[in-house]
């Protein structure tokens, strides 16, 4: 007898709508019957996929009701993927709970500002919500690149980390803020610190633990110079920062959007199909991040290990002195799985979290904790002062 397949519905058919489909499509275990989404466009997104679009969940559920069938699948869904704009992902996720959908894979960021967290971590805390399974999708989590460098530092091959220098930078095409894309040009809502920073930051937890405290300068607004009008472009473009861990490693990073430019995870894995690299290059040829530890040093993600060329002797990885006028060797380390999509892979581990077989990856807790601290970026950039992050 074969098992059915949990019934996916997926809301919000913007830039990442359509690769979670992908996945979800792929997975043996999983159909997806529905999506929805009220824009236009999105019809054509559901004839590409061979799935009916519903402009509402209330026009989901109502055609499940009364045609007995929850869009291909039969009934109500097993589980919702939510990748609609960041301030409306905790209501959408509040009312899927409300309806009895417990399974929801919530895109990040999990919203655009703490206080709006509060009611879904209230929710998560009743008991009738104890069968919910949330995870935030900080993708970056399972990229093969990734999961090789959290394997590089568990073997402390680089001795007690020091610091960490990265850099996003880039330029998004004007196109990314037009039409259904208008709300990421709206401080608050869009900009490189809700969309962008956060990613880097999740992944700087995931690595190092918690930031405990940062301090953020914001580059100088191209866009609105560019058009002459300030209230037509005003979310921030770009922000130079400081961070403490909890750990004791500090660290540096820099974010723009509004410059020409090779330095980011996504050009760096290859991960992103929309955002290119540099011609003739290959992924993993360009690195985002530097880690300095007190044996050696790793650029990332082209994962390549410095040391001293003795490997024995003192903590420095050295029987003589140690110090500049000793050659260093550089090692290329391989990365396994790289043909599998970090989408792929996170959607696998959130069938098994379905399945009652694991446990969430990147908790609804998580998820807080990275929207924490941009949260404390964007008040020290308004306010000029460091800002300590409360755990």
């Amino acid at each position: 007898m074969t098992t059915p397949k949990f019934r996916i519905i997926i809301v919000g058919l913007g830039l990442i709508g359509p690769r979670h489909a992908q996945s979800v499509q792929s997975h043996p275990a999983t159909e997806l019957v529905a999506f929805i989404d009220p824009s236009p466009s999105a019809q054509a997104i559901g004839k590409e996929f061979g799935v009916p679009v519903y402009s509402s969940l209330d026009d989901l559920l109502s055609a499940s009701t009364s045609e007995g069938q929850g869009g291909n699948g039969g009934g109500k869904p097993d589980a919702a993927v939510i990748c609609t704009p960041n301030h409306t992902h905790i209501p959408l996720t509040l009312d899927l709970l409300k309806r009895g959908i417990k399974n929801i894979l919530l895109e990040k960021p999990i919203s655009d500002s703490i206080d709006t967290t509060i009611p879904l971590l209230s929710a998560l805390r009743d008991p009738l919500n104890a069968d919910a399974r949330i995870l935030v999708g900080h993708h970056r989590r399972f990229n093969p690149y990734s999961l090789s460098l959290k394997s590089l530092l568990k073997s402390g091959e680089l001795g007690s980390i020091l610091g960490v220098s990265g850099l996003w930078t880039l330029l998004k095409p004007i196109s990314y803020f037009k039409d259904i894309g208008e709300w990421r040009s709206q401080r608050g809502k869009g900009g490189v610190l809700g969309i962008n920073l956060i990613h880097d930051v999740d992944l700087l937890q995931f690595l190092f633990g918690s930031i405990i405290r940062v301090y953020a300068e914001e580059s100088s607004p191209q866009r609105s110079q560019q058009s002459g009008n300030e209230n037509e472009h005003t979310a921030e473009e770009g922000v130079a920062l400081t961070l403490r861990f909890a750990s004791g490693i500090v660290g540096t990073f820099l974010v723009n959007d509004t410059t020409p430019s090779p330095w980011t995870f996504e050009v760096g894995t290859g991960e992103n199909p929309n955002v290119k690299g540099v011609l003739g290059e290959s992924d993993g040829s360009r690195d985002c991040y530097r880690i300095f530890g007190t044996r050696g040093s790793v650029s990332f993600p082209d994962l390549t290990v410095f040391k001293y060329a003795s490997t024995s002797g003192d903590e420095h990885g050295c029987g003589k002195e140690a110090g500049w006028n000793i050659p260093l060797s550089a090692t290329k380390l391989p990365v396994h799985g790289k043909e599998v999509k970090p989408f792929d892979t996170q959607w696998g581990h959130f069938v098994r979290v379905i399945e009652g077989k694991e446990e969430v990856n990147c908790s609804v807790e998580d998820g807080v904790r990275a929207l924490r601290v941009v949260g404390a970026v964007r008040e020290s950039m308004e306010s000029g002062r460091a800002v300590t992050i409360e755990a």
